[in-house]
């Protein structure tokens, strides 16, 4: 595809960001602020993510902080020489959601992007002030429901990323969803643009699958306001992902990337990964016991506690993917098997790239150094 290389830019509650792409919020601690930050000062939208960040930069800096503190922390430090850079806070995450939320507005964050489940109280929690609200949903009429429940709060969203199946880590449909053609990502950008433009008009931000230069041209021609990606970002210098991984995601083959549903998250998602990853592995083969003891996931008891987790008692259906993920980001190696999720298009990333150079090539300053 022929284009103009230099892409518009993007302002979301009045922060205008030169290139509309925006870095994924992949945890546990793959975007802390090293990623981030380097997105930030290339123009885009650098994003950190809240999973597991208390743990990740308790170990890191050598002191133990709370979930309030490492969110108020990475945030600051990401956007500590400039740009534009917020925080990606899953609803999944029950127990640590409000306190992320408060610290990222804290901080001033510029934005927050969530999902991993419906943000539906999300402008409830903290006065947002100039931190820019975006849920990401999954279909116009989730977003409807959004927005119907934010009004009751006097406030709509500032911008919604619309996900499709080809994403990485969770995602919003059911397995037997995921190949239909209505929930293809040039199909839910219609109706998600039709809900924006109902209440008010904001930015639509799309996600899942998009790899290239000439993706996002041809997203922003169909409408898009701006792109989200992650996959791309995993396999940079600056990303917090071990070697290992980054290394796993190099060498993976089209055969190798699996949508799974059962054993899977605690959360009940079905989410991507790469098929050789050491816990998928073990868990596939019945040979891990339960061993929940992190509790990012938990659900309240009858008591009002955070205490309930499928993976706790069982590993039928689920396992611990907070373990797999920390160990995927260098936390806990020596005693948990690391667990890699990518998007669909990760067996297309040939090599590991800086922040600058990735960036470079998809504005189309410079050449694609993909597999087509």
């Amino acid at each position: 595809m022929q284009s103009d290389p230099h892409l518009p830019s993007l302002t979301i509650k009045d922060k205008k960001i030169k290139v509309p792409i925006i870095q994924g919020g992949m945890g546990v601690g793959i975007s802390l602020y090293p990623l981030a930050g380097a997105v930030a000062r290339e123009g885009g939208v650098g994003i950190i993510s809240s999973a597991g960040i208390d743990r990740i930069v308790s170990k890191r800096d050598g002191k133990k902080v709370t979930i309030y503190e490492a969110v108020y922390e990475e945030i600051s430090r990401a956007k500590a020489d400039g740009g534009i850079a917020g925080i990606n806070i899953m609803v999944a995450l029950a127990r640590d959601y409000d306190d992320s939320v408060k610290a990222a507005i804290d901080a001033k964050a510029d934005i927050i992007i969530s999902g991993g489940g419906l943000p539906l109280n999300l402008p409830a929690i903290k006065a947002p002030e100039d931190t820019a609200l975006v849920p990401i949903v999954s279909s116009g009429r989730a977003l409807e429901l959004i927005c119907r429940k934010w009004e009751r709060s006097k406030y709509r969203p500032d911008a919604v990323v619309v996900e499709g199946p080809l994403a990485g880590g969770h995602l919003g449909f059911r397995h037997d969803e995921l190949d239909l053609e209505s929930n293809r990502l040039e199909n839910l950008l219609p109706q998600v643009k039709d809900i924006a433009v109902k209440y008010g008009g904001f930015p639509v931000i799309v996600a899942g699958g998009i790899f290239t230069h000439a993706d996002i041209v041809k997203f922003l021609a169909l409408g898009a306001d701006g792109v989200q990606m992650g996959t791309r970002f995993l396999a940079t210098d600056e990303s917090s992902a071990t070697p290992a991984y980054k290394e796993a995601v190099v060498r993976a083959g089209k055969e190798d990337i699996l949508v799974v549903e059962k054993p899977g998250s605690p959360c009940g998602l079905p989410f991507r990964v790469i098929r050789y990853s050491p816990m998928f592995v073990s868990a596939l083969e019945g040979r891990r016991e339960p061993k929940c003891d992190k509790g990012y996931v938990l659900l309240k008891d009858r008591e009002g506690m955070f205490t309930r987790c499928s993976a706790k008692a069982s590993n039928k259906d689920s396992y611990c993917i907070c373990n797999g993920l920390l160990s995927s980001a260098g936390y806990n190696p020596d005693t948990e098997e690391p667990l890699y999720t990518v998007g669909t298009n990760a067996w297309r990333v040939n090599k590991v790239l800086s922040v600058k150079a990735l960036m470079n090539e998809l504005t189309g300053r410079k050449p694609s150094s993909v597999t087509d």
